[in-house]
């Protein structure tokens, strides 16, 4: 009989241990083999996740986005043919405004030079349901070549900030923000707050000049974010076909005109680059959202796993905590090697 009990003890102890186990709460990077420029919003106890696939725009659906390689999955939108939007499909982001779903990507004709941003809506409370209309093109009065669109509110006025050209030219990709009527129209005409200027922010070579573009200065990719009283403009720097691609910051030191590009200070290093020890290469294009508790900051990022993969399908989505040091900036460190075990977002 005392076997047996110690037998039944023993049992015990380990379907404790090993429930424990199972129920801790990990990931490793990547979260998806393949998906550049990743992006989510969260609602409903949901997060809405999207990413560059180039020819259409899918969304995938899940309560943790660590176990997004199991979330549920559907295309919205597939663009027709013949259209100023048929091709190169990039960076899409997905917002809850006021009530409604939208999708804001960049898209041509197949020629690069027609890039624009467009829009789509859905008034249904759940993104899977209803119907996606596309809405057209949204773009500042001046309407020249953008891309990576990014929308936020501040102080319940709305925002677009993008990446775009000065000109009529590809040579150089800087920094825009314009104030928008509604989530569907821009407010008047854009006004340029970075220039890619820093040494950090104009590689453009990686050693193979001939699988090159030309020479192309950038800074694309801007996300907003805000700690406290303090608001930041985290950017990506350099050509995404190079090894440097990495993560500037913006930091607003005005008062109340986000407008004024005076009022925006470059910091003179990146924030977030490539760590070869760490077999982590051109990180960017990235965002931000909160764990499910809202106590918790974390980035989701691109990256690739070796040198030289540029900026085709090989990049991968991955995400990490993000913190904040004493004077409310925000601190992203080194980004992590793969097969790391990681926490998950705190519940």
């Amino acid at each position: 009989m005392k076997h047996r009990v110690l037998r039944f003890h023993l049992i015990a102890i380990f379907l404790v241990s090993f429930s424990a186990f199972s129920q801790t709460k990990t990931f490793q990077n990547p979260l998806l083999p393949s998906g550049a420029d990743p992006y989510s919003t969260y609602h409903n106890g949901y997060y809405t996740y999207t990413n560059t696939v180039g020819n259409k725009l899918v969304l995938w659906k899940t309560a943790s986005l660590a176990s997004l390689a199991k979330a549920e999955s559907k295309t919205i939108w597939t663009p027709p043919e013949g259209t100023l939007y048929s091709h190169d499909i990039w960076a899409p982001e997905v917002h809850f405004i006021d009530g409604k779903w939208y999708v804001y990507f960049a898209a041509d004709d197949g020629d690069n030079n027609t890039h624009r941003m467009y829009v789509l809506e859905n008034d249904s409370d759940d993104p899977f349901k209803g119907e996606w209309k596309f809405k057209g093109k949204i773009a500042a009065e001046t309407d020249k070549w953008a891309i990576d669109g990014n929308v936020f509110k501040h102080k319940d006025q709305l925002y677009m900030i993008w990446s775009g050209w000065e000109g009529d030219e590809n040579g150089q990709q800087d920094i825009f923000i314009a104030k928008m009527k509604n989530p569907l129209e821009i407010e008047g005409d854009r006004v340029m707050i970075s220039s890619p200027t820093y040494d950090w922010e104009r590689h453009w070579n990686t050693g193979t000049s001939d699988k090159n573009p030309p020479e192309v200065f950038v800074n694309e990719g801007p996300q907003y974010l805000s700690h406290e009283e303090k608001i930041f403009i985290i950017f990506s720097a350099s050509g995404c076909w190079t090894d440097y691609y990495s993560l500037g910051l913006l930091t607003f030191v005005g008062t109340d005109n986000l407008l004024d590009p005076e009022a925006w200070v470059k910091s003179k290093e990146p924030i977030f680059s490539q760590s070869i020890a760490n077999g982590v290469y051109a990180p960017g294009h990235n965002s931000f959202f909160k764990s499910p508790d809202g106590k918790e900051d974390w980035i989701l990022y691109h990256a690739n796993s070796k040198p030289g993969q540029g900026c085709g399908q090989l990049r991968s989505p991955r995400m990490q905590k993000l913190y904040w040091d004493t004077e409310g900036m925000p601190y992203l460190g080194i980004p992590f090697p793969e097969r790391v075990i990681l926490e998950t977002p705190s519940k």
